[in-house]
């Protein structure tokens, strides 16, 4: 019992890590002033590369929790409730995904943007709950190494062909389709490769599950992310050209050229052993309640930063206009800010939905009459309407 404890706290602590460095990378690289991105100023550098870890922790981190909640209980399959819960969730992800890129005065002026088709986080997160569903139903009642290789296998798969199909243009898909697959449109995520990362959380939470009750889960489990993290980082791009000039296929040679994906790989492996060295002290409220709520704070922040439903957010107006002096403090304000009202929501939930539902039936109540009479009056129209066709053409007495 204690290890499952310290265990998601310390995932807890990752996500709300992952979170806040969302938070300060999206604001900085929508704010700051072009001429300030010089690559050869090593604090830019250290700020860029950090940022491109956040996303594969928290792909990562997405699917462990996931899948650890997934395959906790004793039910299996179909039977097990978290497959229903899984799928509403990766729905639920992919609705919020789609309705934080609806422009109201675009629907006003009957249009739909074509910013509304392009696919976030929250599209490729929402999928890949889905997606991991899907392989868990595909596997739960064969042997127990399947479900977990055929999770490790879809993550290098996905990895070792990005070479491949990140040249493919989808053009046979319709666009909002498309979009899933390829950033040609301007999606910023795309399902593939990132859904190898998600896999791959879910594959370590197999391992975690599985050896819960180990004595030495934890060194052992530090040491071998330690271990793998160091090597996909500083020997995975070696491998590579390795194996191009031994076999010759421009495969090998296309991930060596371009090898983000494994190193990221590398870089998620050693942000667990560090937290998981950390672990004992990452059980603040705060701190675990920011981890906890992960999705409002997303939602919160896509509304101040690019302005859902207006487009009028500090985007808009702020656009790589600032400089470091004002935007590394307006990060710090940013993130507070949207990590505050975040919380506060969390911690009024339940009232504030019940207001809003009163709220809401007050305003059904009032306008119910003027409803049901308009859908009177419009049903009148149409019978009148339908009748005068029916003289037109003469068929009024059949």
């Amino acid at each position: 019992m204690e290890n499952k404890t310290v265990r998601l706290y310390f995932i807890d602590a990752m996500r709300a890590w992952a979170i806040l460095m969302m938070l300060q990378g999206h604001f900085v690289d929508g704010l700051l002033d072009n001429a300030f991105r010089d690559t050869g100023s090593l604090g830019f550098n250290i700020w860029k590369y950090f940022r491109g870890v956040t996303a594969p922790v928290f792909f990562t981190v997405s699917g462990f929790i996931f899948t650890y909640l997934l395959v906790r209980g004793d039910k299996k399959g179909f039977e097990n409730p978290r497959v229903q819960k899984g799928i509403k969730r990766g729905l639920q992800l992919l609705f919020i995904g789609y309705l934080l890129r609806t422009n109201i005065f675009g629907l006003l002026n009957g249009q739909i943007y074509p910013s509304f088709y392009l696919v976030d986080v929250l599209h490729c997160i929402g999928f890949s709950l889905i997606g991991i569903v899907g392989i868990y139903l595909l596997t739960y009642n064969k042997r127990n190494f399947w479900f977990p290789l055929v999770l490790v296998l879809t993550t290098f798969i996905l990895f070792i062909l990005e070479p491949v199909y990140k040249q493919w243009s989808y053009a046979f898909l319709p666009e909002i389709m498309a979009n899933y697959l390829t950033k040609t449109n301007g999606s910023v995520f795309t399902v593939i490769p990132w859904f190898g990362y998600t896999t791959v959380g879910a594959f370590v939470s197999l391992i975690f599950t599985r050896h819960k009750n180990a004595k030495l889960l934890y060194p052992i489990a530090i040491t071998v992310s330690a271990l793998i993290g160091l090597s996909l980082i500083f020997l995975s791009s070696d491998l590579f050209r390795s194996l191009y000039q031994l076999t010759g296929l421009q495969l090998f040679a296309s991930v060596y050229g371009n090898n983000y994906l494994f190193i990221r790989l590398g870089d998620v492996f050693l942000v667990f052993a560090i937290f998981m060295i950390f672990r004992r002290f990452m059980t603040n409220r705060t701190i675990l309640g920011i981890g906890q709520s992960t999705l409002t704070i997303y939602v919160v922040h896509y509304i101040i930063l690019y302005g859902s439903f207006t487009g009028l957010g500090l985007y808009y107006f702020l656009n790589h206009s600032l400089s470091p002096a004002v935007v590394i403090p307006g990060a710090v304000v940013f993130m507070a800010v949207c990590t505050y009202l975040s919380l506060k929501y969390e911690k009024n939930k339940a009232t504030i939905k019940a207001n809003m539902a009163t709220g809401l039936q007050f305003l059904w109540n009032q306008a119910e009459p003027w409803v049901f009479f308009t859908l009177k009056l419009f049903r009148t129209y149409l019978q009148r309407a339908r009748l005068a066709v029916l003289r037109l053409i003469g068929l009024e007495g059949n």
